[in-house]
């Protein structure tokens, strides 16, 4: 300790250089003494060589677990190396020892942002806001989280308010350029990022937003270089792809347009607008048969998604469900029940709902008689609780009886009509039984986005002889199981069964 605190006095004296070396000397001699290794961290984090701190407060943590300020060190850099969900995980052990701290609370929400979990990172900030209530930058951040969130009128309140506090905020300009463009005051939104872009010349994010507002004003011949020389620095932006296609669609450059659409979708196929700009610039070429083909994956897309409807909570709910089956396999399901019913603004928190949400579990645990006995005691509870038919349908389906599976499906539709995930287990269950008119229908009307489903909404098709709607399908499967390379092969060997070779050879060239 006597040479630690030599360290220490050397570096208040200003000698950080020196103090490393001190420290460094200590180590080592004794190199798991961990207040030398988070002094050693804090040194080089303060000399700007993050990476090595980042090391160094690793190192620490290992000897010292349960060190709040440990955790946090070590969750901001993993943050920072977009290791998004380790940063979690680390910032929420940081809270567990040290309950409201500032900064942990602040870059905890950021990496639920970053994760895709909006709803944890609003609630997450909304504490951080309870914490530090007259904090420009948490005001800004709450704003940034808003306008994620879709909520652009409370973004732009929230996010003026902290301009108008320290107007020297990192990117307080860029963030209300952003909101008042997805609020479509295309006015504001181009003043805001006009001061942004003075600010940072050469931050490709500003540039790409202005680019996007002179687009909306019309402007392409303004925005076209622009994305150009995004492209220069960022080859497979598709965001640039698309609006570069966008502004050649516009300036009546056809053919530059469909080149850049067809690269975007080779990259994803599942970017909405590229189907319905390339269907516009096929029909501009005189590709007509094309164009139609284009069109009609764009109107499939969009009910689709229309169907599917925002999936919220994501990362949340699987942070449940995992805790539930971790209490299941203790055979606690007293706990799992408790822990459904006490889950805010969950439809199925309830005391049947709970039942129905631990005897799904039992299902994927393979614990049929335990799931069965769970989803009846929820249909005692409350016949019409949702999910209950459903998922004893499920049951069935798993074992093989497609009669009782079929009966538990229209029961579910029965108390929920045109339930799409009852819809579309329905018409597998057709599927299975050679049904094909009605397999087709039921998964069709369900919009559903699971690749397996649309694998036989395709096989459905071709056996009723709807080829084009058939073709259509497969190229929307494909795109949805972009992930998974098996059922992506099983549905272009499909297309070559049923004598469609050239679509089957175009999917086959698009990366998995």
């Amino acid at each position: 300790m006597a040479q630690l605190h030599e360290a220490i006095r050397t570096a208040e004296h200003g000698d950080e250089g020196s103090a490393l070396a001190l420290t460094q000397e200590l180590l080592d001699q004794h190199p798991r003494f961990e207040p030398a290794l988070k002094f050693q961290g804090a040194l080089l984090e303060d000399l700007g060589r993050a990476p090595e701190a980042a090391a160094s407060f690793q190192a620490a943590l290992k000897l010292a677990p349960t060190d709040p300020d440990l955790l946090f060190k070590v969750g901001f850099y993993q943050l920072e190396a977009g290791h998004n969900a380790d940063a979690i995980s680390l910032l929420v052990r940081a809270l567990k020892y040290e309950p409201g701290d500032r900064d942990t609370l602040y870059y905890l929400a950021q990496a639920y942002h970053f994760h895709g979990d909006n709803t944890l990172a609003l609630k997450t900030i909304q504490e951080c806001l309870k914490v530090d209530p007259n904090d420009a930058a948490v005001w800004q951040k709450y704003g940034e989280l808003l306008c994620s969130s879709g909520d652009n009128e409370s973004a732009i309140h929230w996010l003026l308010k902290a301009q108008q506090s320290d107007p020297t905020l990192a990117r307080i300009d860029f963030d209300l350029g952003v909101a008042n463009y997805k609020n479509m005051d295309l006015d504001q939104a181009l003043a805001y990022s006009t001061k942004a872009a003075e600010r940072n010349p050469n931050d490709l994010t500003v540039q790409a937003l202005l680019a996007a507002i002179d687009v909306k004003l019309g402007k392409c011949e303004d925005a076209e270089p622009v994305f150009r020389s995004i492209l220069q620095v960022k080859s497979d932006d598709v965001a640039s792809l698309l609006g570069l296609g966008h502004c050649e669609l516009e300036l009546n450059h056809y053919q530059q347009a469909a080149d850049l659409l067809e690269q975007v979708l080779k990259q994803d196929p599942t970017q909405v607008l590229a189907h319905f700009y390339l269907s516009r610039a096929y029909a501009a070429l005189g590709r007509t048969a094309d164009a139609q083909y284009e069109a009609d994956l764009h109107r499939q897309m969009l009910e689709q998604l229309s169907g599917t409807g925002l999936q919220t909570d994501t990362d949340h709910e699987k942070k449940v469900w995992s805790q539930a089956r971790e209490l299941l396999t203790q055979n606690k399901e007293d706990d799992a029940l408790k822990l459904f019913r006490d889950q805010p603004n969950d439809p199925l928190a309830t005391p049947a709902g709970a039942y129905v949400s631990v005897g799904m579990l039992y299902i994927f645990v393979n614990r049929p008689s335990d799931a069965e006995r769970c989803l009846q005691k929820a249909l005692t509870l409350d016949p019409n609780v949702r999910g209950a038919h459903l998922s004893l349908g499920l049951l069935a389906l798993q074992q093989a009886d497609l009669d009782k599976a079929e009966g538990e499906f229209k029961a579910e539709l029965a108390a929920h009509p045109n339930d799409p995930a009852a819809e579309a287990e329905l018409g597998e269950v057709c599927y299975h039984q050679g049904k094909w008119s009605e397999a087709a229908d039921l998964l069709a009307k369900s919009k559903t986005t699971v690749p397996t489903l649309l694998y036989m909404l395709c096989d459905a098709d071709f056996h009723l002889n709807k080829v084009k709607d058939a073709d259509l399908n497969a190229e929307l499967l494909v795109a949805y199981a972009k992930h998974q390379p098996q059922i992506r092969q099983a549905t272009i060997d499909l297309l070559h069964r049923n004598q469609q070779a050239e679509l089957a050879e175009r999917l086959q060239k698009q990366p998995f």
